[in-house]
């Protein structure tokens, strides 16, 4: 058999594989030569596969089971994973760029060094995941679940965390510069030196949450409630931007931005009732 016969039986084979439904996937094997998906392969079943390295480019797998599945260094680009099952499947190193993962599951998933920059993860369920060092700028995390993740170093500059569950999540040494945190619940989240210059926390819950040498440089703080937040300073909120209501410690004062002014907002407290007129002297 001749080499250009062998490659063109090879082509053929994977062509099938990628308009093929579920039944494709019969053993690993077949899997791991699989090194390119595309087409539609809705709610398939892949748990525990081995699918480490393998593309999807423009590929629908909406709905798609893949609970623990290898996809150690896998790509992404353009495909719609929306409400898709990843429960603590391996994402170590993987590929996600312009992907789609509204609705989907990845509690306790390893998404450690992940490059996501511009995803979407709506409404996913991330819980206890580990995003650690991960590249997540301009990544969309509207209404998602974060609780208890992992986030330490991880590039988040310009994501969208609006409504966020983020409770006891580890923000720790973040870069989370322009990221948009308004109406999220941060309760005892960590961000431990982290940069969040311009970031927005307007709106959001901080009850017990760690800011300690974090970097709020021109922050919007309006309406947050860091009443109860730990190891903020007064120079920290020197440097943010407070509203008449933020919610700040005892003995902090905001500063409210006008231009490249600040204006000192304080608590003052209420002035005393005049005293009565005198009483009129009777006959």
């Amino acid at each position: 058999m001749s080499r250009t016969t062998l490659v063109l039986m090879v082509a053929a084979i994977v062509t099938l594989s990628l308009v093929s439904h579920a039944q494709a996937f019969t053993d690993d094997r077949d899997v791991r030569r699989m090194t390119s998906f595309g087409g539609s392969c809705v709610q398939c079943e892949l748990s525990g596969r081995r699918l480490a390295g393998a593309r999807f480019m423009g590929a629908n797998f909406a709905g798609a089971v893949m609970i623990g599945a290898d996809l150690r260094g896998t790509t992404f680009l353009g495909s719609n994973f929306a409400g898709a099952n990843l429960t603590r499947a391996n994402l170590t190193g993987a590929i996600m760029a312009g992907a789609n993962f509204s609705g989907a599951i990845f509690v306790e998933a390893d998404m450690s060094s992940l490059a996501a920059p511009g995803a979407n993860f709506s409404g996913a369920n991330l819980s206890g995941v580990r995003i650690e060092g991960a590249a997540l700028s301009g990544a969309i995390f509207r209404m998602a679940t974060l609780a208890g993740a992992n986030a330490q170093s991880a590039n988040l500059n310009g994501a969208l965390l609006n409504q966020v569950d983020g409770r006891g999540t580890d923000f720790s040494r973040a870069s989370m510069a322009g990221a948009q945190l308004s109406g999220g619940r941060f309760e005892r989240a960590s961000f431990r030196e982290a940069q969040m210059q311009a970031a927005t926390l307007s709106r959001g819950s901080f009850a017990g949450a760690s800011f300690a040498g974090a970097s709020l440089v021109r922050a919007n703080l309006d309406g947050a409630d860091l009443s109860q937040a730990r190891g903020l300073t007064q120079d920290q909120i020197n440097q943010a931007c407070s509203t008449a209501t933020t919610r700040l410690p005892p003995g902090l004062n905001g500063r409210a931005c006008i231009g490249t002014t600040t204006v000192i907002i304080r608590r003052m407290p209420i002035p005393p009732q005049p005293p009565l007129p005198p009483a009129t002297p009777r006959n």
